[in-house]
């Protein structure tokens, strides 16, 4: 006897089937799993290891902005600083004054070029409807931290908000600590319906090309490492404690108008390392390692300090200060040198030693030696300026077609003409750099003289032997 002619077994068999498929669909219907890995096992309240780990870090990135405000406001209320920034309720106004860019601004701007990228932003210059040309800072999707973050949470939207968080601190940073050498945060939007997230508007500034630099003029270099100099001493002392500059590296900065900027600043630390002996205030670096002094606070006090400025002598100082310096500002440069690479002095001390530099260099201190003789060899044409001229190349030069050199006076530049074989003429204007000195064009020739009352030209005397003296 076979099973399909026995009604009941039929009956038996058609209900077990129909209770197995009923099973089937309401395990598909509701995600459940026979048999979960261990990673994906759930607690009581439903969260699983994963996202338990995220929500813990986006919590450590909460309270590390709320620390940031939390301190600005303790020094505020300990020296009875006012700032317009915190409204009436105390709840703090990320936008400055200054800072007018907004969504409204941000929905109609238009990209132009692609600046740069790295682990965490995408940079980009944009063009504002009023022609102001600024640089946008957003979340890199493609970037190193996103791409970390999905492989170990898988959730796009918490991955996004976590990345972010170093965005919003950098804008929190930008507004408590204001200096020259700081990009200016023009503005901000974190609507995702206009912009898609959180994005910044900041100065526009070039990248730091340290090849480039280092085949600039000694005077713009040095100008790099006295911004620099000047930045440090002001994060030293900033109005958040001592900051240290984490992530030390040239491609933190820009330059714009001419001066060192800081750009990013979302690896900034605002704490000082906490200590039980003189060993755990250890600053390793890859060439040598200074051990400092652990306080009865239990703090490291002046590690973030002496951090920034070693950084600065190897990353900086190191390639741009000695190389064609001035000889007679040479003594001056070796003392920094050496005060900073070993970690001697303070960077207040090490603002001193640049100011004294900077005032030699401006007033001409180093060039008190030279004969005011020196420019007799020179005939002087006042008002006239040489045209079809025939020029040479010199190494530095503020032109790459020519020679055009940083001079204190005419007699420096009758010193320089006099030491380069071709030269027969110079020619000073109303020109000037940054320092205030002048700008000298030397030639080895030219066709003929025309006048300017901004310029002069120098002549070398030629011996009646007809030889150039």
């Amino acid at each position: 006897m076979t099973f399909s002619r026995n009604p009941f077994c039929t009956f038996f068999l058609l209900a077990l089937l129909f209770f197995s498929l009923t099973v089937f669909l309401k395990k598909w219907h509701f995600g459940l799993q026979e048999n979960k890995p261990f990673g994906d096992a759930t607690r009581p309240d439903g969260l699983t290891p994963e996202r338990e780990r995220l929500l813990q870090q986006l919590k450590e990135r909460q309270q590390e902005l709320e620390l940031l405000d939390i301190t600005f406001d303790n020094i505020k209320s300990l020296e009875g600083f006012k700032d317009p920034q915190l409204s009436t309720s105390g709840s703090v106004n990320y936008i400055n004054a200054k800072t007018v860019i907004g969504c409204e601004e941000l929905s109609g701007i238009k990209a132009v070029d692609f600046l740069g990228s790295g682990y965490t932003k995408t940079v980009l210059k944009a063009e504002l409807p009023r022609g102001l040309f600024v640089a946008l800072k957003s979340v890199n999707h493609q970037g190193t931290d996103m791409r970390l973050c999905m492989d170990d949470f898988k959730d796009s939207q918490g991955c996004h908000e976590l990345v972010s968080f170093k965005l919003r601190k950098e804008i929190v940073l930008m507004q408590r600590l204001q200096h020259p050498n700081i990009v200016e945060l023009k503005g901000q939007c974190q609507d995702s319906a206009l912009v898609g997230g959180i994005t910044t508007v900041l100065e526009q500034g070039m990248p730091l090309q340290m090849i480039q630099l280092l085949q600039s003029p000694w005077e713009e270099r040095f100008r790099v490492c006295l911004g620099l100099v000047r930045l440090l001493q002001y994060l030293t002392h900033s109005p958040l404690g001592s900051v240290a500059l984490l992530d030390f590296q040239p491609r933190q900065f820009v330059m714009a108008s001419g001066e060192l900027k800081l750009t990013d600043l979302d690896d900034a630390s605002i704490q000082e390392p906490a200590c039980l002996e003189d060993s755990d205030c250890l600053l390793q670096f890859p060439l040598r390692n200074f051990t400092l002094r652990c306080f009865p606070s239990r703090i490291c006090e002046g590690l973030n300090e002496m951090r920034n400025l070693y950084n600065a002598y190897r990353y900086f100082f190191t390639y741009l200060l000695p190389h064609q310096a001035p000889p007679l500002l040479k003594p001056l440069i070796h003392q920094i040198m050496n005060s900073t690479g070993d970690l001697k002095q303070s960077i207040n001390e090490t603002l001193v030693a640049f100011e004294e530099v900077l005032h030699a260099y401006k007033s001409g201190l180093h060039l008190e030696n030279l004969p005011p003789s020196i420019t007799r060899d020179y005939a002087v044409l006042k008002g006239m300026r040489s045209v079809a001229n025939m020029e040479y190349r010199c190494r530095l030069s503020y032109n790459q077609q020519g020679c055009v050199l940083s001079v204190h006076s005419a007699r420096e530049a009758a010193l320089i003409c006099s030491s380069h074989p071709q030269c027969t003429s110079f020619s000073l204007s109303s020109e000037r750099t940054w320092t205030g000195r002048l700008l000298a064009a030397f030639r080895s020739g030219f066709s003929h003289l025309v006048p300017d009352v901004n310029s002069a030209v120098y002549m070398r005397r030629v011996k009646a032997s007809g030889a150039v003296l």
